[in-house]
């Protein structure tokens, strides 16, 4: 990453002295902004793999960090659905960066998902107002963080094997289980303390900008006032808690379709602008663009990804009405049904998505897979990050739900 870097000063200050967009079409043009600014340099900065730093002062200084943040605190005070949209938009140019912001999204939501009211004023003040940006040590599948009591204060000590921005991120979202019993426990703490070092480990296929390594938790000490959703060291249990997954799963679901509409982009004007007109086929086209199999591969894809944002579209606005209603109405049966719906939008565009990111390359022709081209980001970003949990377990869980009208129990993957 050199210092002509695009997205490093002065074009991260670009809306220094701006007010904040308007609404919804203002968000999402200013997440227009930010991904062209992203797409000019994408390939490059893969390559380089190094920690997105400059990256996440464009999203700070932009104001896409406090989307979802209160009005009140210089917040944007949009919805889900809204989040949704921006997080596909900036993937559509960075796959990395638009999970880096998904996640943080998510993150950023951790306190109204599990919180008391104290809790979720004070940590929205904090993260609103200093444009701060999360990220999260929490997950399920190691069980070697511990927690242990110390009069006034929980310690969090052990390891994870992913901290998805992490190394990047001004607070951190800590999950454990409380010595000696199976109760989990999640807490925001400032990343930049003695007690959380990162592993610099994160060496991947794809997603190599989202720095996801693995991270030591040493002792680092929390206020059991902290403790989010504790009342006298008691956990106050609601159905909305559940909802962290869903949200998160359909986060994905964003993100994957994202790169996928970038992959089609970029194939296309390559095509357009590149690839030639195949003369051996007793069917010669002067050019590519005239050729029928070019043209009904991109109608063929096109058609799916259209289809698979129709569905996730329906299924943002749905999971993102159950989120913006009161905490204590969510029912087990609409937490449920809204999860498998979540599940089938993932489906989709996993296997669609994966399809597009391999059959533009067919489309676009043998010059396209030069390293300078850097068509396979796509297919890498997506493979990677797709295979976050198995997909079967997706459709076996839609599959129930249409067969027997069964909706899933809550787990730490549904």
């Amino acid at each position: 990453m050199s210092d002509t870097h695009v997205t490093t000063d002065p074009l991260t200050d670009r809306w220094g002295g701006k007010p904040a967009p308007e609404g919804r079409e203002g968000w999402l043009a200013r997440a227009d902004e930010v991904a062209e600014i992203l797409a000019t340099d994408a390939v490059e900065r893969d390559r380089a793999g190094l920690s997105p730093v400059a990256e996440v002062a464009l999203l700070k200084n932009s104001g896409l960090v406090t989307l979802l943040g209160p009005v009140e605190h210089g917040g944007g005070g949009q919805d889900w659905a809204t989040a949704f949209r921006v997080i596909r938009r900036i993937a559509r140019a960075d796959g990395s960066i638009g999970q880096l912001l998904g996640y943080h999204y998510l993150w950023a939501w951790a306190a109204r998902l599990v919180a008391t009211p104290e809790q979720i004023a004070a940590v929205e003040q904090l993260a609103t107002t200093e444009r701060l940006l999360y990220g999260g040590a929490v997950n399920p599948r190691d069980s070697d963080l511990v927690i242990r009591e110390d009069g006034d204060e929980l310690v969090f000590s052990g390891r994870k094997s992913f901290s998805t921005g992490g190394v990047v991120s001004d607070l951190t979202v800590l999950e454990g289980v409380l010595e000696g019993t199976e109760t989990h426990v999640f807490a925001i703490v400032p990343t930049a303390q003695p007690g959380i070092v990162f592993g610099h480990d994160w060496d991947s296929l794809g997603q190599r900008l989202t720095e996801s390594g693995s991270v030591e938790i040493r002792d680092v000490r929390v206020p059991w006032a902290a403790a989010a959703g504790f009342v006298d060291r008691e956990f106050q249990p609601l159905v909305y808690n559940t909802l962290n997954v869903p949200t998160i799963q359909q986060v994905f679901s964003n993100f994957y379709l994202g790169i996928a509409q970038g992959a089609l982009e970029r194939a296309a004007q390559y095509t357009r602008e590149t690839t030639r007109a195949w003369p051996y086929g007793g069917d010669d086209k002067e050019r590519a663009t005239e050729e029928w199999y070019i043209l009904e591969g991109y109608g063929a894809l096109q058609a799916r990804l259209w289809a698979d944002e129709a569905l996730i579209d329906a299924v943002d606005a749905e999971l993102a009405a159950l989120l913006h209603a009161p905490r204590e109405e969510l029912s087990a049966r609409a937490r449920g049904e809204v999860a498998v719906r979540v599940a089938a939008a993932k489906v989709r565009i996993v296997e669609d998505g994966l399809e597009t990111a391999t059959k533009v390359f067919e489309l676009t022709g043998a010059r396209a897979t030069a390293q300078t081209v850097g068509l396979d980001i796509h297919w890498r970003n997506l493979r990677t990050h797709s295979l976050h949990d198995p997909l079967p377990y997706k459709k076996r869980e839609v599959g129930v739900f249409a067969l027997l009208g069964e909706v899933p129990e809550p787990t730490w993957y549904t």
